[in-house]
């Protein structure tokens, strides 16, 4: 049979993600499964003369679900009709635990969907001295293409790759029909029967070399992570060290960029002719592109040391020594997995709560999930702290800069935790719930998976943030270029002209004729409108407009300040966006931007709910706009009076 579209599918931790990236390099798509907000990943295998499309569906460890993310494989494999059905599927298993793979496997293996399983992670398997009998478990599964491979060094993908583009895959010849989703009880009947099955097959099947010493050697560093003291001791020191590195190592690429950028806009004003299109261009487009580029080399580092602690399975001991921590709290386990996620992002952190089965500790993690500091937040934190915090050491080894980062990031995962206790006297249930978790084995990354996880992050935020950023600082360029024209003439004709030529005097006026006609363009006077509201927070209107397009998007806030400040210009273009802010001044003289105003700014920005996309899918989960409002609003709250103290504190 011609195979075009491949099914994924498989247990957690069983080296799934790696496979698909050996069969699709960067040949990937991130969407959604029709009807719901589930990540559909897609890639493409290239083949001689065609390409075969690739699906790889969320990690399960039944055909039966418990969660959303599980569903989704239940309602594809069980329904020809659905429009991602498989043309075939791959079952993806750890080879060095059959035991627990193998049930997934024989319920996929009695539908009428031609299989191959993939005994992949072959040499964790060989390193246990495990090996397994092809020739007899193929006997037991004679209508299933069985391949050996180890998909991290790409060993067995050329065979897999074959397999596919022949097509010789048969169909089951005994199809038996999934049981009901609701049929629990005869679901449990048949898995408990299948592990019989499975348990008398690997005696047949699995040879057992009890003289290796690599598991020995593994749970000595198993010992130690998940150890009540030291694995939180590790997992802090970790952490420190990672926004650390992340705020060190990319501030000479970012300083590189501003000054390319700022020197391009320079450029670009003394080759163009005067006009509207040249100020457009040089004040509103370029400044906007800039300052989303700028952060690239920190949402690189990020998730470059986030992809080595996956890679390296050390996310799973993070996992299992939180569950103790998050139970106090209205939580489990799992629900490190989506607040961790949301220091990426909280769109896909709240989307990934669909593996926590009991309801109430699912709604505390979505609603506290973006008070996690998400890579959003990098840009605004990075241009404060760089403001108003000095570029010294601590201790002789820690840079300040870095822990004020740091900072930033705990406060906002101790006041989820906080908020979460909150929540859990408000919202009741009567589930129990249990964290179910196989800590995969320790090993070395695999780079490629890390680097396109960086690529496919690096290219989100460009292409999804980039839009937003430039859209809007192509409005923000008008709203400060344009006003009412008689407001702004009779505001100029106040400002008392110079009697001589002198060039200075001059200079002065002209700086002065423009401020008047920025604050009373559009934006002026939007920003005006607010500043009341903002003053006790330590902000000027022209902060309180880069916070009202933040709601688009938080990163927005740096490209916003930049248009301004670019639309506001003195004729000094080359300067970059930190030293206009740190030489703007209140109307009494003294500057905007102190250590007060710069920590009040960052607690807003841990706190505020700014981002429409995350209240959209908030909605989307729990199906209600109760929940996304309460969120709202609550986050809110917390961001207006913690900025308020903060400001009083420091003032």
């Amino acid at each position: 049979m011609n195979v075009n579209k491949i099914a994924l599918v498989g247990n957690p931790n069983t080296g799934k993600t790696s496979l698909f990236n050996a069969l699709t390099g960067l040949n990937q798509q991130v969407g959604n499964f029709p009807g719901v907000t589930v990540d559909k990943k897609v890639g493409k295998l290239k083949l001689s003369n065609r390409s075969i499309e690739i699906i790889d569906l969320p990690g399960t460890y039944s055909i039966y679900p418990r969660s959303k993310d599980e569903e989704v494989v239940y309602d594809i494999l069980s329904n020809p009709q659905h429009p991602d059905f498989p043309d075939a599927v791959c079952v993806v298993v750890d080879a060095s635990n059959l035991e627990r793979n193998l049930l997934l496997f024989t319920q996929i293996y009695a539908l009428a969907i031609p299989i191959v399983l993939v005994l992949n992670m072959s040499d964790i398997a060989f390193r246990k001295g495990k090996k397994i009998l092809l020739e007899k478990l193929q006997e037991e599964f004679p209508e299933a293409t069985i391949i050996e491979t180890n998909a991290r060094i790409k060993s067995g993908v050329k065979q897999l790759m074959d397999t596919l583009d022949a097509g010789n895959l048969v169909r089951h010849t005994s199809p038996k029909a999934l049981i009901a989703k609701e049929d629990v009880l005869t679901q449990q009947k048949d898995t408990e029967q299948k592990f019989q099955e499975i348990n008398a097959l690997i005696k047949k099947c699995v040879l057992q070399d009890n003289s290796t010493q690599t598991r020995r050697k593994v749970t000595r560093l198993d010992t130690l992570f998940v150890h009540p003291i030291w694995g939180y001791s590790i997992f802090l020191v970790v952490l420190l060290a990672l926004f650390q590195l992340i705020f060190t190592l990319a501030s000479f690429p970012m300083d590189l960029i501003d000054s390319l950028f700022g020197s391009l806009s320079a450029y670009l004003h003394g080759i163009l002719p005067a006009g509207m299109f040249t100020e457009l261009l040089a004040n509103g487009i370029i400044p906007g592109i800039g300052g989303v580029i700028i952060f690239i080399p920190q949402i690189v580092l990020l998730f470059f040391f986030i992809g080595i602690l996956e890679e390296t399975g050390y996310m799973s001991r993070v996992v299992f020594i939180m569950d103790r921590i998050m139970r106090p709290f209205g939580l489990n386990g799992k629900s490190v997995v989506p607040l961790l996620s949301s220091a990426a992002c909280a769109i896909p952190g709240v989307m990934s709560s669909r593996t926590i089965s009991n309801w109430k500790e699912r709604l505390i993690t979505i609603l506290v999930a973006p008070l996690m500091s998400c890579s959003a937040r990098i840009p605004v934190y990075t241009l404060l702290i760089s403001l108003v915090i000095p570029n010294r050491m601590v201790f002789g080894f820690l840079n300040l800069q870095g822990l004020i980062f740091f900072a930033l990031y705990a406060l906002g995962i101790i006041s989820a935790l906080l908020v979460a206790v909150v929540l859990r006297m408000f919202i009741k249930t009567k589930e129990e719930s249990v964290l179910l978790l196989e800590l995969p084995d320790l090993k070395s990354p695999r780079w490629k998976n890390v680097g396109i996880t960086v690529f496919d992050k690096a290219r989100l935020f460009l292409v999804g943030a980039g839009k937003i950023i430039v859209a809007i600082s192509i409005v923000l360029w008008a709203l400060g270029t344009f006003g009412p024209t008689e407001r702004i003439q009779n505001a100029v004709q106040k400002i008392e002209k110079p009697t001589s030529k002198n060039a200075i005097q001059l200079a002065a006026y002209e700086k002065q004729v423009n401020a008047v006609k920025f604050e009373n363009s559009y934006i002026g006077i939007l920003g005006k409108t607010i500043e009341p509201v903002i003053k006790p927070l330590g902000y000027d209107w022209k902060i309180g407009i880069s916070l009202i397009t933040s709601f688009a998007a938080r990163e927005v806030f740096v490209g916003s300040m930049a248009t301004i400040y670019s639309v506001d210009a003195d004729g000094e273009e080359t300067r970059s966006l930190l030293e206009k802010m740190k030489q703007e001044k209140n109307t009494d003289g003294q500057p905007v931007y102190t250590l007060a105003s710069g920590l009040s700014l960052m607690v807003f920005y841990v706190y505020a709910m700014q981002c429409m996309a995350t209240f959209a899918v908030v909605k989307r989960e729990t199906k209600s706009w109760k929940w996304p409002i309460i969120q709202l609003v609550y986050m809110g709250v917390m961001a207006y009076v913690s900025s308020w103290l903060i400001f009083q504190i420091f003032s």
